[in-house]
């Protein structure tokens, strides 16, 4: 499996991505992958994001919905967390390391000819940071993770581009899986603003958080 490559061009995000505030344009680039993160030391640091109200749902996830709804009309739950154990992060990482190394980065614009946000999973071994996290979040569910601790999450990263990463709610606090690093962190290490995410217990609900997410730890 291959590394993602270098800097990609930002094309054409406009569109129905406004509706939900940030560009789609989420793939590597040559200063996001000079900006590596450690693994926390130890997880009594984790904290969780205070989440705010009913906000509005993405486009690509609409989309995702309306095009895969056996997603989608899933069952309201309880909130549950994962616990936070050896075995259980070693799981996380390795998924999203196998995640990053899986999919070739590729524009939204370049991948689909469309400047309307699209949401799926890596049908072509390609595709922006939603098809990463949307990835994850299926090879994470079917590793026995439940699905209300796996939350599609919107953010602006360290150049206040809009990008899509993976909440994992945990008992210690919320971990990231990013593909634009392998390592995965604490919410509060990314030095992210982090916009909105899914309600734990429905997808189909997005909550607001509006938070910057730390400073990011060299």
């Amino acid at each position: 499996m291959l590394r993602s490559p270098g800097v990609l061009t930002s094309l054409f995000l406009l569109g129905l991505c406004s509706l939900i505030g940030v560009t789609s344009l989420c793939v590597d680039t040559a200063a996001a992958q000079s900006t590596l993160f450690k693994r926390p030391s130890s997880p009594v640091d984790l904290r969780s994001a205070t989440v705010g109200g009913r906000t509005s749902v993405p486009y690509g996830w609409i989309d995702f919905c309306h095009r895969r709804p056996k997603e989608c009309k899933v069952p309201a739950l309880q909130p549950a967390n994962v616990k936070l154990t050896a075995q259980n992060m070693r799981t996380l990482e390795r998924i999203n390391q196998k995640a990053n190394r899986a999919i070739k980065p590729v524009s939204n614009y370049d991948h689909w000819g469309t400047m309307m946000d699209h949401w799926d999973y890596p049908v072509d071994g390609k595709g922006d940071c939603k098809i990463y996290a949307l990835y994850k979040r299926k090879l994470l569910m079917e590793a026995g993770f439940p699905r209300q601790a796996l939350l599609m999450t919107v953010v602006r990263d360290l150049n206040n581009e809009g990008h899509t990463i993976l909440t994992v709610k945990t008992d210690k606090g919320d971990l990231v899986l990013d593909n634009l690093v392998d390592e995965v962190r604490p919410w509060n290490a990314t030095g992210y603003y982090f916009l909105k995410r899914q309600s734990q217990q429905n997808p189909n609900i997005w909550v607001s958080i509006n938070q910057r997410g730390g400073t990011p730890k060299t």
